[in-house]
Parts: C-alpha cells; structure tokens; sequence
C-alpha cells in the first residue's frame, strides 16, 4: 500500500512535477516574482492571430452536425528582434501553404508588417524611436496614450521584452512620485492623480521583482542571499556575546572589561598558578626521613 511507503500521503495523487520554483536557487524566489512569472508565462495571451468563437458547441446549417467548438491558439515564434522592439502582440506564425491542388503543401512564415515609429512616454518624459506594428499604433490609440497602454496590458500580451522593461520602468516612476517632473509641479501632480490607479495593483516588492528574466531573478535572489549571511554573525561569536552578557549579569568584574582587561589576566594567572602549586606540594615525593 502506497500508506506503508514513508512519502505514502505525497504519493496518494501521483508524483508532483518538477518545475523552475521546485528546486535550486528557484525554490527561494518570493511570491512577488511568481505572480509576475504566472501573469508573463502561464496566462491565456489574448488572441491575435484568430477571432475565438463563443460557446461550447456549434450546428452545422446546412447538414445540422453538433461539433464541439475548439479554440485551439497558433504556435507562434518570437525571434530574437521581436524583443528590440514593440509588436503589440504579435508574433511569426510557422505554417502550411497549398499552393497547387496538385502538389504537397509547402511551410510558410508569416511575419508582421513592421515599421518604424516614434513613441512618447508623459511618465518618463521621452521620445523613444522604436520598430512597431500596426496593432501597436492601434492599441496606443485605443488606451489613450502609451503609458495606458503598458500598464494596461498583462505581460502576456507584450510579448517583447523591451515593453516589459518600459513598464517596469513607468511602475518605478510612479512608486518614486514621478521625481523626473519635479520642475512642472502641477503636472506632476496630475499625472500622479491619473495614473494612481494602477498603482493600486503592485506592492513595491511586486514592483522591484517585475520585469525580470528567470536567470535575472536567480542572479537577484543569490546576491541577497549572500548579502544576508555576510551580515550574520558567526554563531561563534553569537556564542561569546550571550556568554559575556550572563557573566555581566552574574556581577564577575572580569566580564565587566569584557574579558580584555591585563590586570584581571594575571590576576587569574597567579590564582592558577597558586592553585596549581597547591597540588604539585600535596602530589610531591617526601622521603620517609623527612
């Protein structure tokens, strides 16, 4: 029986599946960067590349066939450029073509029309040239702005990495209290009123871990945990302190210079050495003449 086994109760509903957050450096990275990692990773991206049909089932009109709807997304290819840039969600798709009734179907690539924009940030305060799409300019219009539009939009559906660290940039500006708009008060003042809403969703520890590459946050994760036992003391001298502390308490005048005083040294040195000499008499030899 799977109880007699000493992990019987873990292996009650089969084995549990390793992933990045269940060993190593991985299994010490705080809550805060698996919510980002879950938003960045495990979310359902919103569909760009099909329109989804609503519903379960679906009839046929002209044969009245009840088939099971199925909204089954496109395996998409994010190159390396994708991230040096801002593509609004979209992404290669790796197909099939029929291009002859007669002949096999061929792969095919299709890759978004891109094209070079300038963006601008009221947050930041910049003008950034960046490589878009026509789904990026649309959806800048559509949120009002582009800062709307990155904080907005789930990490999901970014996609690149550039708009992630723009985001994470934008939520660090708006933590700060905007201190690049420090010379227009009164803008300041209504940005940090407009965009305070979004603030509402991240503590600043989500904040400061948003953003970040699995091999970035385990390299974070190592430096604090290095800081944090560099700052530990020995338990060594955690040992000496406690022990200084009792003696102080107790009233032993040696503990009171901390056990660094010369004169009390050799003041227990000559109380040694007179005990010491004590027994040495009593253990000498004595000829029986004596």
């Amino acid at each position: 029986m799977a109880s007699g086994t000493p992990q019987g109760a873990n292996l009650l509903y089969g084995l549990r599946k390793s992933n990045k957050f269940s060993k190593g450096l991985g299994a010490l990275l705080p809550q805060a960067y698996r919510k980002f990692w879950n938003e960045w990773k495990n979310q359902q991206p919103a569909a760009v590349h099909y329109v989804p049909k609503d519903g379960m089932f679906q009839r046929e009109d002209l044969t009245g066939l009840v088939t099971p709807i199925q909204n089954v997304p496109l395996p998409l290819i994010d190159p390396p450029e994708s991230h040096d840039g801002i593509w609004g969600g979209e992404a290669v798709i790796k197909g099939f073509q029929k291009r002859n009734p007669h002949k096999r179907r061929v792969p095919h690539f299709w890759v978004p029309v891109l094209r070079r924009s300038v963006v601008h940030s009221r947050l930041l305060n910049e003008y950034m040239a960046v490589t878009v799409t026509d789904r990026t300019l649309a959806q800048i219009h559509d949120h009002h702005g582009f800062d709307h539009y990155l904080l907005k939009t789930p990490a999901c559906d970014l996609r690149s990495m550039l708009a992630i660290k723009l985001k994470k940039k934008i939520l660090e500006e708006l933590a700060a209290g905007c201190p690049r708009l420090a010379a227009e008060p009164t803008k300041q003042k209504d940005y940090l009123k407009e965009f305070a809403c979004y603030l509402e969703q991240y503590t600043p520890e989500e904040i400061e871990w948003y953003g970040l590459t699995y091999p970035e946050a385990l390299t974070k994760i190592k430096s604090l945990t290095e800081e944090q036992d560099a700052q530990e003391l020995p338990q060594k001298l955690l040992f000496r302190q406690k022990l200084i502390e009792q003696l102080k308490e107790a009233g032993i005048r040696e503990a009171q210079d901390g056990g660094e005083s010369t004169g009390d040294v050799e003041e227990l040195k000559g109380i040694k050495d007179s005990n010491a000499s004590s027994w040495l008499s009593k253990l000498s030899f004595k000829p029986k003449n004596w």
